[in-house]
């Protein structure tokens, strides 16, 4: 039996993969905010499923939790750093302090809990550690600024980590969802208080669709579960891995693009060195 550590399993991503990881005979440790929360997710199984509380932005306190779940529970196999939300807003209208706590959570968080278990995985050579990003971490729209600088971190932040630990025998997913059922674009976001009026052309029919859509998206949360359930089992998962026909779509063009882009201005590229 694996354990599994996943950060935010009150609902969407991570409480779909905890019923389906629960399922599946594994045992998961997951982090909540709140005792209700807590009890609420220990009815899944009382065996297998254990709540704990923690915000992940105390580094500190994600260091106590990790140790404990180590030594009360037993060896994290899996970490799935699941935890965090959107903002929405243009990037001249979202506040300093916006930013920050987008950053805070999406990535301070991740890293956080990425570095407590470490130390352990490494000791074991074993493990697998799972980024929740986004598609939003390669691809970009109007008004997600915030949450896309904190999902392009997290994918560098991922792809770097794979390298570094690839020799102790731990394997490192950025996960990459497309739009799924969850409330991250209903009540889980987080949207700016101010409203500048220039924007509204290119921002408000998106702010409008995004609403619309919330609650009707294509995506299935129970079947990116069993998708992220397989490449734990694989022998050699991907580093990357896209989750929606959305997702796919959207980084194909994305590479198209780039590599357009990149072919347009190769000659200025090649001209910046030195002549000797």
């Amino acid at each position: 039996m694996r354990t599994w550590l996943i950060s935010g399993v009150s609902s969407g991503f991570g409480r779909a993969l905890a019923e389906k990881v629960v399922s599946n005979g594994d045992r998961v440790v997951g982090t909540v905010r709140t005792s209700a929360a807590c009890a609420e997710f220990e009815k899944l199984d009382p065996r297998r499923a254990v709540g704990v509380l923690l915000d992940v932005t105390r580094d500190a306190d994600v260091t106590r939790v990790v140790s404990a779940i180590e030594q009360d529970v037993g060896a994290i196999d899996v970490l799935v750093n699941n935890a965090g939300y959107g903002h929405e807003g243009v990037i001249e209208e979202t506040s300093m302090d916006d930013f920050r706590a987008q950053f805070a959570v999406n990535v301070f968080g991740a890293v956080a809990m990425t570095k407590a278990v470490l130390p352990f995985m490494r000791g074991r050579r074993h493990g697998h550690i799972i980024n929740i990003t986004s598609m939003g971490g390669i691809v970009t729209f109007p008004g997600l600024g915030a949450y896309h600088g904190s999902k392009f971190a997290l994918e560098g932040i991922s792809e770097t980590l794979a390298k570094e630990v690839a020799a102790f025998g731990i394997k490192v997913t950025a996960v990459e969802p497309g739009a799924f059922r969850t409330e991250w674009a209903g009540q889980s976001m987080k949207r700016s208080d101010a409203a500048i009026a220039d924007y509204e052309p290119l921002f408000g029919p998106l702010r409008k669709a995004r609403i619309e859509r919330s609650g009707k998206q294509a995506g299935d949360p129970r079947k990116a579960a069993a998708a992220i359930v397989k490449i734990v089992d694989a022998e050699t998962p991907p580093v990357h891995l896209l989750l929606g026909t959305d997702a796919l779509s959207f980084v194909r063009r994305k590479i198209e693009s780039l590599s357009e882009e990149i072919d347009r201005w190769e000659a200025l590229t090649i001209g910046t060195n030195f002549a000797d």
